[in-house]
């Protein structure tokens, strides 16, 4: 195609007018709005060189949209898929909650061994979460007198899981490797 001056204003003048809508169709063939603007620049090289050849302009939209659908229809194609077929099926594990439940339930048996001010500034601060000050107010305390209670009762608390009769220890070691 020879580029003459008036096909590159007219080309110029569709892709202006027509861009947002052209996105809004590329929208619907991809999910993901980076892709569907490159569908569109996409798109946009492909038709230009074949612009004289689109004789009733007035159906420039169906032929960019036709354009779009086959490039959208090449990517799926030439997508590296990231699942591997392989001999053995993987373990199916259902997450129903019931290890959540199962740690909230420890929890709050651990927390039974605190005093009832530190049992409450756990719950206030962790559970509720309000602030320092927040938590200070409610129980009519100072934020030092809720900061050093909140620091006792969760080093209580540590211990009490890491030593009671929980099963629970920290690995600090899994992070250093």
């Amino acid at each position: 195609m020879a580029a003459d001056g008036a096909t590159v204003l007219e080309f110029e003048d569709y892709v202006r007018t027509r861009q947002d809508a052209l996105l809004r169709s590329a929208r619907r063939l991809v999910p993901d709005p980076i892709d569907a603007q490159d569908l569109v620049q996409t798109a946009l090289v492909r038709t230009y060189p074949r612009w004289d050849g689109i004789a009733d302009k007035a159906l420039a939209d169906a032929y960019m949209r036709r354009v779009m659908i086959n490039t959208r229809t090449e990517w799926w194609r030439n997508r590296k898929l990231e699942e591997v077929p392989s001999a053995e099926l993987p373990d199916a594990t259902v997450d129903d909650g019931a290890e959540q439940r199962a740690d909230r339930e420890m929890l709050a048996d651990a927390m039974r061994v605190l005093a009832p001010k530190q049992r409450q500034v756990v719950v206030l601060r962790h559970y509720r979460e309000l602030s320092t000050e927040e938590t200070a107010h409610v129980l009519g305390m100072s934020t030092g007198t809720v900061k050093s209670t909140l620091h006792r009762a969760l080093a209580r608390l540590r211990h009490e899981l890491e030593h009671g009769t929980y099963g629970y220890s920290r690995r600090e070691d899994v992070c250093a490797a």
